[in-house]
């Protein structure tokens, strides 16, 4: 192991470890554990971390490696640089062009008069070892990837870096590439979807801050100049060791320190919390407050449940086309809302064989995925507000085949400003099949 600053943690002198790492590295829990003399489990949660930090990803039959980070607010769009990091390819030519944005990709099974209808400039044609249709590609401004693991010749090569446009050279066959491409522009379009903290924060003016040797009148005075109720206190290293509000202050004379009344240990969040976790963690902990720090716990910034609930209803209003499916999504796609005779909002679907486990069965975490959904989703017609589960108890009555139609029947039992309690049951054949009672927990609260 190389020798480390005694005064961090295993943990940060694993994440400064991979840090470290040549772009391309591949990483491995084991070796890195062995390296650092570190438990595996430790070795595991700072792979992890690094991963949420984007300076690590995990690649589908390629394996964990160090990847250089990009920026937030990156566009959805692939480049061919990203293209041939997604598919562990090789670079045979046209490397000055790996920057260009990715239009769209097609595959090249046909012949090489009925290929070029579908190529165009900025696409990428998926083909095998067929040079007549790489120099077509290239000509009409379109990028080449080779897959099967072949190579092309050195005039192919050589046009690529004329029109400075890729060759990507991959092992894996078509199928495999085109299925990995797909997921890598599904999973960038669910992240740029999902808003973080430092989508926030960014613009905020540093923001104001307290010592503990600072005054009751020093609290006043800043409160008036930023209108916070609450400020962050830090130490000499601006660490956070405590908030302090108003309610804190009151019985504290002008000259009397602020020490003694601070919150110590508050609840902190990092500029890779999502606005979601923000926000149930403030309800969950009653706060509205919170410092942003980063990994050795120094002040960044600090946001409001105001704001962050204000971010997230803003992100809500805007339109969602083209983004990606989550597995909720494609879970409750095959489910339709109706009125019933009486008025009750009632769902129905059907059963699809992608609910069913190895035995046959249908999957139980399904079931309760779609009961959860059709509750949250009653709450929120009923106040406009976004709710988040807080406990549930589940029943499975009777087996449901695939392709079996049931009707969900959500049936209020309480609601308040902060909570709505549920019953949601299951039905085929007017049988009940699944029932539950939950309670949700809004965090527009």
């Amino acid at each position: 192991m190389e020798e480390q600053d005694e005064t961090i943690t295993k943990h940060e002198q694993l994440l400064q470890h991979i840090e470290k790492l040549q772009v391309g590295s591949k990483i491995s829990v084991r070796k890195l554990a062995k390296h650092m003399g570190v438990s595996e489990g430790t070795a595991y949660r700072a792979v992890k971390e690094a991963e949420n930090m984007g300076i690590v990803v995990t690649r589908e039959r390629i394996g964990t490696i160090r990847v250089e980070k990009k920026p937030r607010g990156i566009s959805e769009q692939l480049t061919f640089a990203d293209v041939a990091e997604i598919v562990g390819g090789q670079v045979f030519g046209g490397s000055g062009g790996l920057n260009k944005t990715l239009v769209k990709y097609a595959i090249g099974a046909m012949k090489v008069e009925a290929m070029m209808r579908y190529v165009e400039a900025g696409s990428l044609l998926i083909v095998g070892n067929r040079e007549d249709a790489h120099s077509l590609a290239l000509e009409h401004g379109a990028a080449v990837l080779i897959t099967g693991g072949f190579g092309t010749s050195a005039e192919v090569k050589a046009l690529a870096d004329e029109c400075d446009l890729p060759i990507i050279l991959s092992r894996h066959d078509t199928f495999t590439v085109a299925s990995m491409i797909n997921r890598a522009i599904f999973d960038r379009m669910i992240k740029k979807k999902i808003m973080l903290v430092e989508d926030i924060i960014a613009g905020k003016p540093k923001p104001e801050v307290l010592k503990a040797s600072s005054t009751a009148q020093d609290f006043r005075e800043m409160t008036e100049k930023t209108g916070y109720v609450r400020l962050a206190v830090v130490d000499e290293w601006n660490r956070v060791i405590g908030i302090v509000g108003r309610k804190e202050i009151e019985e504290l004379t002008p000259e009397q320190p602020i020490e003694k009344v601070l919150i110590r240990r508050p609840i902190t969040a990092t500029l890779q919390t999502s606005l979601a976790s923000a926000a149930q963690t403030m309800m969950w902990e009653g706060v509205d407050f919170l410092p942003i720090v980063d990994r050795n716990r120094k002040l960044i910034s600090t946001v409001t449940r105001h704001e962050v609930l204000q971010a997230m209803r803003d992100a809500q209003q805007q339109p969602n086309a083209g983004t990606g499916e989550t597995f909720d999504h494609l879970i409750w796609n095959g489910f339709a809302e109706e009125k019933d005779e009486d008025g009750g909002i009632v769902f129905h679907g059907f059963i699809t064989p992608q609910m069913a486990t190895d035995l046959g069965t249908i999957s139980e975490g399904v079931l309760t995925t779609v009961m959860i959904q059709a509750a949250t989703r009653t709450a929120k017609l009923l106040s406009g507000c976004d709710y988040v589960l807080d406990n549930m108890s589940t029943y499975f009555l009777r087996p449901i085949q695939i392709e079996d139609a049931v009707v969900i029947r959500p049936i209020i039992l309480e609601s308040s400003r902060r909570t709505c309690k549920l019953e949601i049951q299951m039905s085929y054949d007017e049988l009940p099949v699944a029932k539950c009672i939950l309670t949700l927990q809004s965090i527009d609260h």
